[in-house]
């Protein structure tokens, strides 16, 4: 059996971008934990989040879990890449149901994901968001900020994907320009380079993903 490269938690990991993480890692020899609604079998542990509890109640729960998977074992990188989509305006009779419903997909999951590294990762250690929205470019700022709580050294990034090659993207917008859309692929390796120290941006930025002609590179907002 190859030997474990590095220790990763995967926030998300049974979404389209999660699971392709997860399975990135992996194919690398990384240890992978999946934090989600439900287990991604393709992980080496999963952390079940229960979505009936509050937002406390949810980081009570989960750092509990991660606690007693780790014992006191260290990891290389926390992801999160939870996160969804929500239409309509001022006027849609569910605006507040979906507000309420981003909220918790990504600021809920991103601020625990900020207390497990806090708690959890290795001096140097990456925190990435994925799908960030303006609570959480807020987040990343101040977790690259002097004490913030993150171990010394640790890389807090953000990505801003314009739109995702996912099956669902691709269900519901079948006439899209695809080579418009970042694969989950360049995302996944993005993360795995970045986790191993190759071609870091600085700590606290938001990096664009811009496709086009089905080639994405990263530009740094």
């Amino acid at each position: 059996m190859a030997a474990v490269l590095g220790r990763v938690f995967i926030y998300g990991g049974k979404g389209a971008l999660g699971a392709a993480c997860v399975s990135h890692f992996k194919t690398q020899n990384w240890w992978v934990a999946s934090i989600d609604i439900k287990e991604n079998d393709n992980a080496d542990a999963n952390i079940l989040v229960k979505h009936e509890e509050t937002w406390v109640e949810q980081e009570v729960s989960v750092l509990s879990q991660v606690g007693a998977l780790l014992q006191g074992e260290k990891v290389d990188a926390v992801i999160c890449v939870a996160g969804g989509w929500a239409g309509g305006n001022a006027a849609s009779k569910e605006l507040v149901k979906n507000s309420d419903l981003m909220w918790r997909q990504s600021v809920w999951s991103s601020t625990i994901a900020a207390s497990i590294a806090a708690n959890h990762l290795k001096d140097g250690g990456m925190i990435g968001y994925g799908m960030a929205k303006a609570a959480i470019h807020q987040l990343t700022k101040s977790l690259a900020a002097d004490n913030s709580g993150l171990p010394p050294n640790c890389l807090a990034v953000a990505i801003l994907p314009i739109t995702l090659d996912t099956p669902m993207n691709r269900k519901w917008m079948p006439n899209a320009d695809y080579a418009t859309w970042t694969p989950l692929e360049f995302v996944a390796d993005l993360f795995l380079r970045w986790t191993r120290g190759e071609d870091r941006p600085a700590s606290g930025s938001l990096v664009n993903l811009v496709t086009k002609n089905y080639t994405t590179e990263q530009v740094l907002v």
